[in-house]
Order: structure tokens, then sequence, then C-alpha cells
């Protein structure tokens, strides 16, 4: 993998304003996301040879042929596609397959793409039939049908009860990453709020409250991929893909590590050893953040903290983007900027656009090396990726 660093370079980044996109289709807003990525780059859809798009929520029975329905859509019939569904880290990992597809020449322009609609189209969501029992873990679970942010709050609790983890120090997350977000003029919401704030907000599943969850929102997003040589005759500084990392785990709850321990802690490490850089090295970070107990988990795994210290780390301020010594989703995260199902795509583009200097919102001074993590499911898949200039 150390033969791959640097090898290829995003160019074009582009992530749609809207929040709310009431009866827009989402291959429009996939279409609109492409376009800017390539304007961005300079590019047209004649360049592209390459897509990687993965929404089973688009659409009741989406799935792995949408990558088809997509190149169909918008008019192109690439060399490589590439469906890799793994929950919300898909688009980072489908980042790091498509560094593999271009130095092997399989591709020279690849468009990683996702969008969707989810507060007027509906996401897909899973069902238990009780009359197929199914098989492996999942029988001691499914039939109970736990929901997402239920499964999330169990893993909050386990982290309380092992490491002293308290609802202040969870909150402390949502107040850092709002404060990013009220600079941030794409975000859903950016009003200030405290500590107090969260806590006094409805419990949703115990411990987490209202203000510990992601936003629902429209949107999407897109990134232009190509060679180190072509990047360089391009129209926007290149941010090179150094490190890479993917892990899978489990799918069910009744199989977590004691610990608490995620697939992160195997992607983090070959991320960082694929590009010879430790968490000290890191500038900035985005970290998927769909529950604030979310990005706390990955900071232990990733090795910006101690197994159980990232209470603490999050309470000293270490997140923030104005003081903190690991500035942290500084467009305002899914917890405050955008969360339409599947954010993986927005941890990369945010790392470019702090790596170009062209933030949205709070820009992060003299930034050079960026880390972005994204997670599937609850904490069943895992992708890590470091940019630098």
């Amino acid at each position: 993998m150390k033969e791959l660093s640097g090898k290829t370079a995003i160019v074009g980044a582009y992530e749609s304003p809207r929040r709310d996109a009431p009866r827009v289709h989402p291959f429009a807003l996939q279409m609109e996301c492409i376009q800017g990525a390539l304007d961005d780059a300079g590019l047209t859809l004649k360049d592209v040879d390459g897509l990687c798009a993965a929404s089973g929520d688009w659409a009741e029975g989406g799935g792995t042929m949408d990558v088809i329905e997509l190149a169909e859509y918008i008019g192109i019939q690439p060399t490589y596609v590439n469906s890799t569904d793994v929950g919300g880290c898909s688009y980072i990992m489908q980042a790091g397959q498509a560094a593999a597809a271009i130095a092997m020449g399989l591709a020279e322009v690849v468009v990683i793409s996702y969008a969707a609609c989810p507060r007027w189209w509906p996401l897909s969501t899973p069902s238990f039939d009780p009359f197929v029992l199914p098989a492996g873990p999942g029988q001691y679970e499914i039939p109970y049908a736990p929901t997402l942010i239920a499964t999330y709050g169990l893993f909050a609790r386990r982290h309380m009860d092992l490491y002293g983890t308290t609802p202040e120090q969870l909150a402390q997350v949502a107040v850092t990453f709002r404060e990013h977000a009220a600079a941030n003029p794409q975000a859903r919401l950016r009003k200030p709020i405290t500590v107090e704030d969260v806590l006094a907000s409805p419990v949703i599943a115990s411990p987490l409250h209202r203000l510990d969850c992601c936003v629902v929102t429209d949107g999407g997003g897109a990134l232009v991929m190509t060679s180190r040589e072509r990047a360089r005759d391009l129209r926007r500084r290149p941010v090179y893909l150094a490190g890479y990392g993917a892990a899978v785990a489990r799918t069910q709850n009744s199989q977590i590590p004691d610990d608490l321990s995620t697939p992160a802690a195997l992607s983090g490490p070959r991320a960082f050893a694929m590009a010879g850089v430790t968490p000290a090295d890191i500038d900035v970070a985005q970290i998927y953040d769909a529950f604030t107990i979310t990005p706390m988990l990955a900071l232990e795994d990733l090795g910006f903290c101690g197994r159980g210290e990232s209470g603490a780390f999050v309470a000293a301020g270490k997140l923030s983007a104005t003081g903190g010594s690991l500035p942290t989703n500084t467009d305002g995260g899914g917890l405050s900027s955008n969360h339409p199902g599947k954010r993986g795509i927005f941890t990369l583009i945010e790392s470019v656009r702090q790596l170009r200097g062209d933030a949205p919102g709070i820009q992060v001074p003299d930034a050079e090396v960026a880390l972005a993590h994204g997670l599937g499911g609850t904490f069943c898949s895992a992708a890590t990726a470091i940019l630098t200039v």
C-alpha cells in the first residue's frame, strides 16, 4: 500500500448547499454535485472514465445497481465502476479503491458521488419478517427490532459504565461542532448551544438527548480523483491521498468487543502506516458524527487519546478550531451541518477544502495534513484517509 501513497489526488470537490430539496429527485442532486466537482477541477463529463456511487436509500429496491443507473442518467459509460456499500464510510473506502484503480491504469478520471433526500424521499430501513428466523448472531437481536439510535445509546451507556464518561462530556462534542457550524453559511443549524442546552433537550435514547443526535437533511457531494501527473495540469491545487485504511468487523451488538473498540482500530493504523505519519502529525480531522458518542470512540481507536480517555479529551477543548490541538469537524459535522443518510463523503470534501484553504466557514491556518474518517452501520465498518498537499 505504501507504493500507492501520493500517487493519486483529489482535484475537484463539491458539496451541495441544499439542506432542503423538496421534490428534487436524488439523481438530479447527484448531477448537480458531479457537475460542480468537475467544474471545480476544470474537467467535463467527457473526461470521466470511472464512477463510484452507492446509495441504497435512494428508492425502494436501490442498492448495487445504483451506479449503473446513475451512469446512464448522467450519460457516461465508464471503464471502471464501483458500488461498494458498507454504510456511511463507503465513499472513503471507494476513494482508496479508486486510487488503486487509477494507479493500475483501469481509469484516469474517477468521480465519487453521493446524494439523498430523506426529508421528503424516506430512507429505506431494514425490516424483520417474524416468520423467518434469522440465522447467526442476528437471531438474538433482530426479533426485538432495535432502532439505530437505541443501539448508539447502548454504546454511550457502556462507555459511561466502563470509563466514567459523563453526559456533559458527550454534550461538549455537540457544543464544539455547533461553534464551528456557526461560521458555516451552509450549515443546517448555526445557533450556538451550551452543554446545558444539550442536557435540557429531550432524551431520545438514554443517555442520548436530541442535541446529541445528528440533523436530518437532504444533500449531496462529489469528488474527482486522478493521477498525480495529470493533477499537476488541472485548475485546483491537488490534494493527495497519502494514506488509506479500511476494516470490517461485526453486524450485531452482541458481538462487540468488551472494551468497545471499533474497526477504526484497524483502519486507522493502516492509513497512518501507508502515509508514514502519526496522529500527532494531523492538522485537522473530519470524523463521522452521527451521534456524540461516535467521534469519541473514533478518537480512541485512531490513537488521538487512550482507551476510555475521549471524554476528558473532548472536555479539554481539544476538538475546537479555535485553540484546540485537533480541530475537528470544522464545517459543523453531521451534528449541525448536514447528514443526508451517509456522511463519509463530506468528511473528504471538508478535508480537501481545509487543505486548499477555501473552507466555507472556519479555516484552520496552514493545514497540510488532514484525516477523514467514517464508519458504517453501528461501528460495523470503518475507513480512514490521510490527505496531504
